[in-house]
């Protein structure tokens, strides 16, 4: 997403973006490794007729919790999208509404709330228009523009020049990135560095399919995936290994003046890893296991290098590098990355946790920062990338402690997240873009009524953590881990093409049990897991009730 700082240069090259969109959005080489699809014209689903088939939570503790999170789908859904005609584009999409362009990486955390509500909306297809969009070497432009399908105009290299920072590191113009121990790219790049920043697609995927257990999709997106990251490894890779990048979407950090000329990125480095695993995961489940070996491979070589050049064994960190090889001194969000990459030991792993913990860095009124408390240019009203809270990497570091089996931290950390942002919606009557640190407020600056990627919190986060509900459709089983002692459960609850309709209220009258209604119109699996001990139940199609 491009910064408020930013908008007025957006305004000014927007002419030129609608002057490019005819040929690039009817180019024949587009998108060539995606099925052929074209877009079938058919009505946006509208809240007001959709919200009755919508997953509807139920927590009586804190029912404020609940209308913010109907306050979210109702901005999510002003924020669906029909392809205009001419523009190439095959799905229905939800955009960030932050601009005239969609952005890859705001979609790409915009689908994982949008799964729980499979297939009503449109969520997880709202990335076929960025597979539509593939260059045929690969690669996939971050931005491209809503009306024409066309790639955004400053990100195209029309130069036809090796690879180079449209605004550069420090903002000047056309910076070319400087390769060492490697040669530049024999064929220059389709599209400039700033268009080739956070590869999550394959984690979206991923995400999308362990909520709809899709193979399907796993199918259709698989040769599109493979080409993006070969083309990333030809592109970004440094001579050492590493993954070069400008600003990676953090606009104003702190540490992107360290990143110049063709600096190594702990977040891009750890989130090709985590592609590489992604990709691995996904060419098992089709079958491909050669495939998934070398990506395998692929990601634990660059684990190493990523711990052995980016881990500072003094300062108890991952930090970016400097061209010359010197780590970055500043400490920011990204380094929580090797989490859920995979890339950080068991002992890394406990040392990030606990700096999580830690309240002179991470550990504030709302967590979690992106620049961490103690840096100088820490701002305690947010601003922006020095020190705001933010959707994504927020649920980036949710996931990754979960992965490292920190279940309570990253339990502890979303409902931080989900109540602090209740607490502004209390104030304001809305959802922000991002959040102060130090107090319960918006972010300075920030944008309002953005849902956007900040309907994780109300969304995702309330089903999963607040409601306890956690899918794998893969095996069939859904995981509840109920938190309150209350009423609660959810109504029209959506995972591996089922609709069930769960409560769980006190078993009066023995105090602590609960009594739980089940309504399921398929079969699957019930874990019931409250503090250490986990229950298996058999669902069948029908209503049941149990206590537990």
């Amino acid at each position: 997403m491009p910064s408020l700082l930013l908008l007025s240069a957006l305004v000014a090259v927007q002419a030129g973006v609608a002057q490019s969109g005819t040929s690039l959005a009817s180019s024949p080489t587009l998108g060539a490794y995606f099925p052929g699809k074209k877009y079938l014209p058919h009505s946006l689903p509208r809240f007001a007729e959709m919200r009755n088939q919508l997953p509807a939570p139920i927590l009586d503790e804190k029912p404020q919790y609940i209308a913010m999170y109907w306050k979210a789908w109702d901005l999510a859904f002003k924020n669906f999208h029909e392809p205009q005609p001419g523009s190439g584009f095959t799905s229905q999409f939800i955009d960030a509404a932050f601009n005239e362009n969609i952005f890859q990486w705001d979609t790409c955390f915009m689908t994982m709330f949008c799964n729980v509500a499979h297939p009503l909306v449109p969520g997880i297809v709202s990335l076929d228009n960025f597979y539509a969009k593939q260059h045929p070497d690969g690669e996939i432009c971050r931005e491209i523009c809503r009306a024409t399908g066309a790639d955004y105009d400053p990100w195209v290299n029309k130069e036809h020049k090796p690879l180079l920072s449209r605004w550069g590191w420090g903002r000047s113009a056309n910076a070319p990135v400087i390769y060492q121990g490697r040669l530049a790219p024999e064929t220059p790049p389709q599209l400039t560095l700033d268009a080739l920043n956070h590869p999550i697609l394959a984690w979206a995927e991923w995400e999308s399919y362990g909520v709809t257990g899709d193979k399907g999709r796993l199918v259709m997106v698989y040769e599109p995936l493979k080409h993006y990251y070969r083309a990333l490894q030809t592109y970004l890779r440094q001579g050492n290994g590493l993954y070069l990048t400008d600003w990676a979407s953090m606009d104003n950090s702190p540490r992107n003046v360290f990143l110049k000329d063709g600096g190594c990125a702990v977040d891009t480095s750890c989130e090709m890893a985590l592609f590489g695993r992604n990709l691995a995961a996904i060419a098992e489940v089709l079958g491909k296991k050669e495939e998934a070996r070398r990506f395998t491979d692929d990601a634990d070589a660059l684990s190493q290098t990523i711990n052995r050049l980016m881990w500072d064994d003094t300062r108890h960190f991952y930090f970016d590098l400097a061209l010359d090889g010197r780590r970055s001194p500043i400490k920011t969000v990204a380094a929580f990355w090797a989490l859920l990459a995979g890339v950080a030991s068991r002992e890394q792993a406990a040392i990030l946790a606990a700096e999580l913990g830690n309240p002179k860095t991470f550990a504030r009124a709302h967590r979690v920062p992106t620049l961490a408390a103690d840096e100088a240019a820490y701002n305690p009203a947010g601003g922006y990338w020095c020190g705001a809270v933010w959707a994504p990497t927020t649920t980036m570091v949710v996931r990754g402690l979960t992965q490292y089996g920190f279940g309570a931290l990253s339990r502890e950390i979303a409902l931080n997240d989900l109540d602090m942002m209740d607490r502004v919606f209390q104030q304001t009557g809305t959802i922000w873009e991002n959040y102060a640190p130090d107090a319960a407020r918006p972010g300075q600056p920030a944008k309002a009524d953005f849902v956007g990627w900040s309907g994780l919190g109300p969304i995702l986060y309330l089903l999963e953590f607040g409601i306890g509900l956690r899918p794998d459709a893969p095996k069939n089983q859904l995981l509840w881990e109920p938190v309150f002692a209350g009423r609660q459960g959810c109504e029209r609850y959506r995972f591996n093409g089922h609709v069930v309709s769960l409560l769980a209220q006190p078993a009066a009258p023995e105090i602590g049990k609960l009594t739980l209604t089940v309504k399921s119109d398929g079969e699957f699996t019930l874990l019931l897991k409250r503090q250490d001990d986990l229950r298996r139940f058999p669902i069948r199609a029908g209503e049941q009730t149990f206590e537990y």
